[in-house]
């Protein structure tokens, strides 16, 4: 179990992790900096990941290290934390080139936590029962086709959606093949199909009421959802030190199993009791 003191060590090193990371400099504070206050209660998103990632990581790294708890929090801590704090800054700077090229396109962004939305009104997307792409709609699509080539690590998700206007197969076969267009459009445009998906949602989860003209207008509509990538690497943001591991590469290590044994890649290991000129050689 945790020490007084190991759990006072730990803590400490969640608020050093926080607020290193919250007085990094992102030259995208300015834009959408309200909406993001209101969705992360004033916190940015890149510190919210990396004091979350510490709390993980300094956990797992407890169970990890039998010998030394608290050493292996500190070190779970601070690996998690600033792996976590570098996909928040990747997202900042995704939402804020996105903010910028979707200005007066009709397209709004939004960001829930740690996803990006951008929601396709249908007045520019696609005409009455159609899935061919609007003339209005192809610079919004180069916009974002641009972006997810610069942003690459991301799994984005493609969504159609309808009003209740005719029947419910009538509407889930149209916002696929909607959504679909919209997939095909974006890889060819170059954008990668890898963690790509597209499909239809008829006139499920509406947005407005359908018993006006304005809310099924609303209803009607395309959304691309971009959110991490599992198991993705997203690294240090761009002038920040890259996080050593540990232990660092070239370095001896030390396994405590009873009586300490020095390993060195390359090196003969010598055991107790063995006597001298007869080395027991391991290679890895």
């Amino acid at each position: 179990m945790f020490t007084s003191r190991r759990l006072i060590i730990v803590a400490t090193a969640v608020a050093l992790v926080s607020g290193c990371v919250s007085q990094t400099p992102n030259p995208y504070d300015n834009q959408g900096q309200a909406q993001q206050q209101q969705s992360s209660g004033g916190m940015s998103n890149t510190a919210k990941y990396g004091g979350i990632g510490v709390l993980a990581g300094a956990a797992a790294g407890a169970l990890i290290d039998h010998k030394n708890h608290g050493k292996g929090a500190l070190i779970g801590g601070a690996l998690a934390g600033l792996a976590g704090a570098g996909y928040g800054y990747y997202a900042d700077q995704q939402e804020k080139k996105l903010r910028e090229s979707m200005a007066n396109t009709g397209v709004q962004v939004q960001r829930q936590g740690d996803q990006i939305k951008l929601i396709m009104p249908g007045s520019i997307t696609f005409a009455t029962n159609s899935d061919a792409i609007a003339s209005s709609f192809y610079q919004p699509l180069n916009n974002l086709a641009n972006s997810l080539k610069e942003f690459s690590q991301n799994q984005i998700e493609i969504v159609g959606y309808t009003d209740s206007t005719g029947s419910r197969q009538l509407n889930m076969d149209l916002s696929q093949r909607r959504a679909q267009s919209v997939a095909n459009y974006l890889t060819s445009q170059g954008v990668s199909g890898a963690n790509l998906s597209a499909r239809g949602a008829g006139p499920d989860n509406p947005v407005a009421s359908n018993a006006d003209v304005n809310g099924r207008a609303q209803n009607r509509r395309v959304e691309v959802n971009l959110k991490a990538i599992p198991g993705q690497n997203y690294g240090q943001p761009q002038g920040q030190p890259q996080v050593q591991p540990y232990p660092p590469q070239g370095q001896p290590q030390y396994q405590q199993q009873g009586q300490p044994q020095y390993q060195q890649q390359g090196q003969p290991q010598y055991q107790q009791g063995q006597q001298y000129g007869q080395p027991v050689q391991q290679y890895p």
